[in-house]
């Protein structure tokens, strides 16, 4: 499985999401799983822009990243291409229900074997990042699939 799926409703319309998203200071918050923090050497947030910056473990390792902004239709989907190891496209897709952004989480990696390696991490990580991003816009979380 090269594919990682999950989805979240949050109790915010997505404008309040993507503004959480788009915002570099807001997204610092809560981008990356439990115990990360976050320093932004580049964000530039247009098709096309980069995304440079550095993610902080808790364990006091520092992991670089390297990214690409490939799509962004506001209050509606951010597509990211992450061009430094390992490859992978993310999009955060947002759809209003009622009262609500039901976000879609979707991680594909390159290479399948690099996503099978990574599974137990990804997995939980990425459930890790909506709960954050939830706890960013206020909203109450339901965990999705």
């Amino acid at each position: 499985m090269s594919t990682f799926r999950t989805s979240r409703e949050i109790k915010a319309n997505p404008e309040a999401v993507f503004a959480a998203i788009k915002d570099p200071v807001r997204l610092a918050r809560w981008w990356g799983p439990d115990g990360f923090t976050n320093a932004f050497d580049v964000f530039e947030f247009h098709p096309g822009g980069r995304w440079n910056f550095i993610m902080h473990g808790p364990n006091g390792m520092s992991y670089p990243n390297q990214a690409e902004f490939l799509e962004i239709i506001p209050n509606t989907l951010v597509r990211i291409k992450h061009v430094s190891q390992p490859h992978f496209e993310l999009s955060i897709a947002l759809a209003p229900s009622a009262a609500s952004t039901l976000i879609s989480w979707i991680q594909v990696f390159e290479n399948p074997e690099v996503a099978a390696s990574l599974r137990a991490v990804v997995e939980p990580a990425n459930e890790q990042n909506l709960d954050r991003l939830s706890a960013e816009v206020g909203g109450a979380v339901n965990a999705g699939d």
